[in-house]
């Protein structure tokens, strides 16, 4: 028995990057996994076929996170496949770095539709299937917090709005025994985001242990939120960022 087994996951935007590692970290500790994409079928394949290489079950939904009915109908399919849902992890996000007065209301309207309408139209699609022991685990960012780059206006400010939805809505489930909490990464090396890049100078220099985050290390917080040794933390914007904040 693993900490997570019997358990119902699903994982918006799982088939990369982040997302990927938290599926198939969350499968590992033995729950049955979902994740949604937007278009790449065959990345979202790859990590179902990991995941049951493993020995775990999975599943892949194509649903675009700025689709509400999209992720709703997302949700109602886990549901239908497993039976019930126990833990929520929004991480499905976008950003679009660039000065603020050079960004087009389409991008900016793009970033707020995933990053915000997108996490409140799928949280609260899980919320009706969800009691006891339920986990809504948001996927946030370090900018959420505190912006030390140019270039993340809009993509900041959903964070920032990531943080306090977060707050504000473990308040209202609590009693319910349903915690939400928002792992807020750093700079973490992705294919978005590569460590090789031009644009990781500055965010390397910035961070205490002067490197850039690995997608297993944030997974191991998002697991440890999921699972039981978790119950007592709710309400809380657990930023792992390497001291980038520090």
């Amino acid at each position: 028995m693993t900490k997570l087994t019997k358990k119902i996951a699903l994982v918006t935007g799982g088939s990369r990057g982040i997302g990927a590692a938290i599926a198939k970290r969350l499968a590992a500790d033995g729950a049955s996994v979902a994740i949604t994409y937007a278009k790449d079928s065959t990345a979202a394949l790859a990590v179902v076929q990991a995941i049951e290489s493993m020995g775990g079950k999975a599943i892949a939904i194509q649903a675009d996170a700025a689709d509400v009915e999209a992720v709703k109908n997302a949700v109602e399919n886990v549901v239908a496949t497993f039976g019930r849902l126990d833990v929520l992890v929004n991480n499905a996000g976008t950003a679009m770095p660039k000065p603020f007065e050079e960004a087009t209301q389409e991008e900016m309207d793009r970033v707020v539709d995933i990053n915000i309408r997108g996490v409140f139209a799928t949280t609260q699609a899980a919320l009706k299937h969800m009691g006891n022991g339920g986990r809504i685990i948001m996927v946030g960012s370090a900018v959420g917090e505190r912006v030390v780059t140019p270039g993340l206006v809009p993509y900041a400010a959903t964070k920032g709005a990531v943080k306090m939805f977060t707050q504000a809505l473990s308040r209202e489930v609590g009693t319910r025994g349903i915690t939400v909490n928002n792992v807020q990464p750093g700079p973490i090396d992705t294919d978005l985001n590569p460590a090789s890049g031009d644009w990781a100078v500055p965010q390397k220099a910035i961070t205490a242990l002067d490197r850039y985050g690995h997608v297993d290390e944030i997974a191991a917080m998002v697991s440890f939120i999921a699972s039981p040794e978790a119950s007592y933390v709710t309400g809380a914007n657990l930023t792992v960022d390497g001291g980038m904040n520090a």
